[in-house]
């Protein structure tokens, strides 16, 4: 029996919305891009909806593979969005400049747009580990086509069978595609991220966040990891080992100065925060967005944006005034 969801289309599709910006954004890794994609979706369904049959899908089923083969159009000659780590080594000159690239790099997701203020605290922690920034860089280096077959049977654990009806190839040729994938990722894609309890993860993010308000350089690095990553796309430079993220800190501050105000933020379930520095008027500035890797051994990573694309997705205002109580 075909049921047609054209009259109430809107309020059967909304629950799905998110999961489905989700989606594209692990297959794009932009987050324009994939709300447009999922804003596509949901277009293509509503006026194929007439041929929905729910005896065959269900309906979220459904518009995964609408989403799915819609990114896969979209993403014909397009150029992966990695993360500089994953195609170049790291650099030890602090002094070379940070030089604008013009690589489509990925960009991060706040968290709101994905997991709802209630959301089931359960349910966000299954799903965190598929949205970290090291995840997705990673599902970049795939191939579209294989890159689907791994989300598709990975992250949302669909049959092959089912991800072969979504794609129009065969079962073995999932299974042969999702084998590929496997492969090309072994030791990229940080898939366990040995993390801390929560109040643990809280108060290092803490402990970082006053650290790099005052400047303390000795303070900033005790927390990292012996081989913590920094990263600023869109410059291709990074620097790995807690010795060279702290020099890169020493000049960030001489350059910049040391009145910084930070904003917690969160992105790709990840700690985040917004960096803003002092303008020597009482205002801050907003700098860039950081978005940390805590693990139980301390900050393992910490990708660094300073676009005004990111900042206006996270909603971040431009200037802060004067703390409360400053005169």
């Amino acid at each position: 029996m075909t049921v047609s969801i054209s009259e109430d289309f809107a309020r059967q599709a909304d629950p799905f919305r998110r999961e489905l910006l989700a989606h594209c954004y692990r297959m794009l890794g932009s987050v324009q891009d994939a709300e447009d994609l999922v804003q596509e979706t949901l277009l293509r369904a509503w006026r194929a909806s007439g041929r929905f049959d729910s005896e065959r899908a269900s309906l979220r089923t459904w518009l995964y593979r609408i989403a799915t083969n819609a990114c896969l159009t979209a993403l014909a000659g397009r150029s992966r969005r990695p993360l500089p780590s994953v195609i170049a080594g790291p650099s030890d000159d602090i002094e070379q400049p940070l030089v604008r690239t013009e690589v489509p790099w990925l960009e991060p997701l706040p968290d709101a747009m994905v997991w709802a203020e209630r959301a089931d605290p359960a349910a966000v922690a299954v799903s965190r580990s598929s949205l970290r920034l090291a995840f997705v860089a990673a599902l970049q280096l795939l191939p579209p086509r294989q890159r689907a077959i791994l989300v598709l049977r990975e992250v949302l654990e669909l049959p092959a069978a089912e991800v072969a009806d979504m794609l129009g190839t065969t079962p073995a040729a999932v299974n042969s595609g999702l084998q590929r994938a496997r492969a090309r990722l072994a030791g990229v894609a940080e898939d366990q991220i040995d993390e801390p309890t929560e109040p643990d993860l809280r108060a290092t993010v803490d402990a970082y966040v006053t650290a790099f308000e005052n400047a303390d350089i000795t303070a900033l690095t005790r927390l990292l990891t012996k081989d913590a990553i920094l990263e600023m796309p869109p410059a291709h430079l990074w620097y790995a080992g807690r010795e060279n993220y702290g020099r890169f800190m020493a000049r960030v501050f001489a350059m910049r100065g040391t009145d910084w105000r930070m904003v917690p933020v969160a992105a790709n379930g990840q700690p985040a925060a917004a960096a803003y520095v002092g303008t020597g008027s009482g205002e801050y500035q907003l700098h860039s967005l950081q978005v940390l890797t805590v693990t139980r051994a301390g900050i393992g990573r910490n990708v660094v944006w300073a676009e005004p694309g990111v900042f206006a997705t996270f909603g971040l205002a431009p200037r802060l005034g004067p703390p409360a109580g400053a005169r």
